[in-house]
C-alpha cells in the first residue's frame, strides 16, 4: 500500500470472500461516489491435493469456490461497468494436468472458459495459466524440493519474478487472445519425455520425439522382455532391481540409484501418493506394462516389486502360473488401497 501510495495511487484494502455473491455486491455497492470500476484482478486460489481417486466432494469445493463461483459473480456483477480489463490468474495445471491436482485442474480450466466466452460476447478478458513461479508465495512455499523437482522433469522450470510480470504486461497490451500458458519451459526435460513416450500431447510440437518402437511388442528390439531373455537367470533380477532403483532414485531426487535399500518400504524411502504414482507411470514407460495405481501399496519394496516386474515380463514359471489362475480373489473395501 505504501509503495502505491508513492506512486500517486490512492489504496484501500478491503476484505470479502469473493465466491459469496452477496458479499461481492455488497463490496461493488461501496464504491465511493463518482469513481467507476474499471477493472478486475482475480488471483483467489486455494489448494487442496490429492490423487484422482482419494479426492473428496469437500476437497473439490474448497478448490472451486475461490475460482469458479468467484470468478463468475465477478464476470455477473460487472458485466455492466463498461470495464477495460478483466484478468484472471489461472494454472498451467488446467492446460496439461499436474499430478494430484485435478480438482486445482478443472478449476482452472473453467477460468480460461469463461475468458473465452466473456471474450465472445464482447467483454474484456485475459486468462492467464501460470507456471511455477520462482518466488515463494502462500501457495508454494509448502513445495517439497521433491514436488519442485518433479515439476522440473515434467518440463516446467521456475519463472523469475520480473519474467512473470513482464508476460503478464504482454498478456494485457500485445495480444489478443482469451486464455494464454504463461510458463517457463525446460526444453530438455520435454525432450527427455519424448524419449519415453510420456510427453503431454500440448508439447509435441515442441520437441521432435525419437522414432520409438513400443518396449512392450514381443522381440522388439530394446523392450525389456526381449533384453531379460538374453541375459543369464541369475542377471536378470539385478538388472530389473536397477531399473527399479534408478527409476526410485530419479523420482526422490536421489543422484545415486545405489543407495537405495532394496529391502526397504517405499513408505520409509519418502514415497507419497503422487511421487507413487509418478514411479508407477516412468515403470509404464519403461517397460511397455500396464502396472495398477496400488503398485507401490502391493509390492511395497523395491525387492518386491522386482520380482512382480520379472514375472510380469518373463512369466514367471508355469508352476507359480497355474496358482495365480487358481487362488481366490479378495475383494478389497472401496477405501482399501
Amino acid at each position: 500500500m505504501a509503495e502505491l501510495g508513492r506512486l500517486g495511487a490512492e489504496v484501500e484494502v478491503a476484505a470479502c470472500d469473493v465466491a459469496d455473491r452477496a458479499a461481492v455486491a455488497g463490496l461493488l455497492d461501496e464504491l465511493p461516489a463518482g469513481r467507476s470500476l474499471s477493472a478486475v484482478v482475480h488471483t483467489a486460489g486455494v489448494l487442496a491435493d490429492a490423487t484422482v481417486e482419494s479426492l473428496t466432494a469437500g476437497q473439490v469445493e474448497e478448490v472451486l469456490r475461490p475460482k469458479v463461483d468467484a470468478a463468475w459473480h465477478l464476470h455477473e456483477l460487472t458485466r455492466g461497468m463498461g470495464l477495460s480489463a478483466f484478468v484472471l490468474f489461472s494454472s498451467v495445471a488446467g492446460t496439461l494436468g499436474t499430478a494430484g491436482q485435478a480438482n486445482y485442474a478443472a478449476a482452472n480450466a473453467f477460468l480460461d472458459a469463461l475468458a473465452v466466452r466473456r471474450r465472445a460476447q464482447g467483454l474484456p478478458a485475459v486468462s492467464l495459466a501460470w507456471g511455477l513461479w520462482g518466488q515463494s508465495s502462500g501457495m508454494t512455499g509448502e513445495l517439497s524440493e521433491v514436488d519442485r523437482a518433479r515439476m522440473r522433469r515434467a518440463g516446467i522450470a521456475p519463472l523469475a519474478t520480473g519474467e512473470a510480470l513482464a508476460a503478464l504486461d504482454a498478456a494485457l497490451t500485445g495480444t489478443d487472445r482469451a486464455a494464454l500458458v504463461a510458463a517457463r519451459l525446460d526444453l530438455s526435460a520435454l525432450r527427455s519425455q519424448a524419449g519415453d513416450g510420456t510427453l503431454p500431447a500440448p508439447f509435441r510440437g515442441l520437441v521432435r520425439a525419437p522414432l520409438r518402437r513400443s518396449a512392450s511388442t514381443p522381440g522388439a528390439e530394446g523392450s525389456w522382455a526381449g533384453r531379460l531373455s538374453g541375459l543369464a537367470e541369475s542377471e536378470r533380477r539385478r538388472a530389473l532391481l536397477d531399473l527399479v532403483r534408478g527409476q526410485v532414485a530419479t523420482v526422490l531426487g536421489h543422484t545415486r540409484p545405489g543407495t537405495v535399500p532394496a529391502d526397504r518400504p517405499f513408505t520409509e524411502l519418502g514415497f507419497d501418493s503422487l511421487t507413487a504414482v509418478e514411479l508407477r507411470n516412468r515403470l509404464n514407460a519403461a517397460t511397455g506394462l500396464r502396472l495398477p495405481a496400488s503398485l507401490l501399496f502391493d509390492h511395497p519394496t523395491p525387492d518386491a516389486l522386482t520380482d512382480l516386474l520379472l514375472d510380469e515380463l518373463l512369466g514367471g514359471s508355469e508352476g507359480a502360473a497355474e496358482e495365480r489362475s487358481s487362488a481366490p480373489v479378495a475383494v478389497a473395501a472401496v477405501d482399501e488401497p
